[in-house]
């Protein structure tokens, strides 16, 4: 990515917009991810859209309801739907079945690891599968909020009411509860295992230090955090829910515990979307009035690749090579910008 400088007048800055090839998909979005080279934009409802270089769309229906949760590789995506079922779509557009819950229960969030293992839930219970391995499952407090695999080992992090519950599902004895107050949805595991941060009702995200288990809150949110990305090398957890992107720092043995965040490309709009750039330290952020920016972490220095006048950006990644930048908004227009 060439080297940019903003212009001496703050409301101006460098934009690529008459690059970014416009794609209608028709539908609502909620998310978006990479198989390989190929943009999957996940629909609201059945339907999952493949975008080619040329923008061409092919839809592949992948439920028979609602789409409610998504996780990806960059080989494959895993969904769960309102139809009790997980399956699985490769860049090909190949569908499979996973896994069936066998009351037919919402599947509300989903996980994916390293060396293939995949979580879901439904309801109180989380269930993981590894390779051949039989399906285990466990019972949690109340209703789970969200899911992750630990970058290292085969532990899972399961997000609910009151705190996170930490999962060896091949390994005996009890799990692990790390307790904090509220309602907790999606969580994460920083890069280097060291630290798990969650997503709150409220607006604020939790964290804990897991050597020692010290709890780390992070506030001053005007909305919910509904969108979190980890810079390339981990060193910071970008996110949205205000009017700038909040950037937690993680660099040093104690992440954000006493530091304030870096606030970075202000609008007179709330973020909806961040993604960070899977090898540079820069990020694209959405915006609630349909405005998408490349920000770089060093200097905030910015390039407009959208702008605003739009519904809200509901969805924003990058292939794995950060060749790529795909969006949408929530009503299903978006872009693909080659950099």
């Amino acid at each position: 990515m060439k080297e940019f400088t903003p212009t001496p007048e703050s409301a101006s800055i460098v934009s690529v917009t008459d690059r970014v090839k416009p794609i209608a998909l028709g539908m609502a979005v909620t998310s978006v991810h990479f198989l390989k080279d190929r943009p999957a934009f996940v629909g609201g409802e059945e339907n999952v859209a493949f975008v080619d270089a040329n923008c061409e769309i092919t839809t592949v229906v992948v439920h028979s309801g609602g789409i409610l949760s998504t996780a990806s590789d960059g080989k494959r995506l895993v969904m769960g739907g309102d139809d009790g079922k997980v399956v699985s779509l490769d860049a090909k557009g190949e569908v499979t079945l996973l896994a069936t819950d066998p009351k037919r229960r919402w599947i509300d969030a989903v996980a994916l690891h390293a060396d293939g293992a995949f979580a879901w839930s439904a309801g109180k219970t989380a269930t993981v599968k590894s390779g051949k391995a039989e399906e285990k499952s466990i019972d949690v407090p109340s209703t789970v909020g969200g899911l992750a695999f630990a970058p290292k080992g085969l532990r899972l992090a399961i997000a609910h009411y009151n705190g996170v519950t930490l999962w060896f599902p091949n390994m005996a004895g009890s799990a692990e509860f790390l307790p904090w107050a509220g309602s907790h949805h999606a969580v994460t595991f920083s890069s280097d295992n060291k630290f798990l941060v969650t997503a709150m009702h409220e607006p604020a995200l939790h964290g804990w230090r897991l050597a020692d288990n010290r709890h780390m809150r992070m506030t001053g949110y005007p909305g919910r955090v509904r969108s979190m990305s980890w810079s390339a090398g981990g060193k910071g957890l970008a996110t949205s829910g205000a009017d700038t992107v909040i950037i937690w720092p993680f660099g040093s043995k104690d992440g954000p515990m006493g530091k304030e965040p870096a606030m970075l490309a202000p609008l007179q709009a709330r973020v909806s979307a961040v993604a960070c750039h899977p090898k540079n330290d820069i990020l694209a952020a959405g915006y609630s009035d349909g405005t998408v920016l490349m920000v770089r972490l060093e200097d905030g220095a910015e390039i407009l690749v959208r702008r605003n006048g739009t519904p809200p950006v509901a969805a924003i990644a990058w292939n794995a090579k950060g060749t790529l930048l795909a969006f949408a908004d929530e009503n299903g227009d978006g872009g693909l910008l080659e950099l």
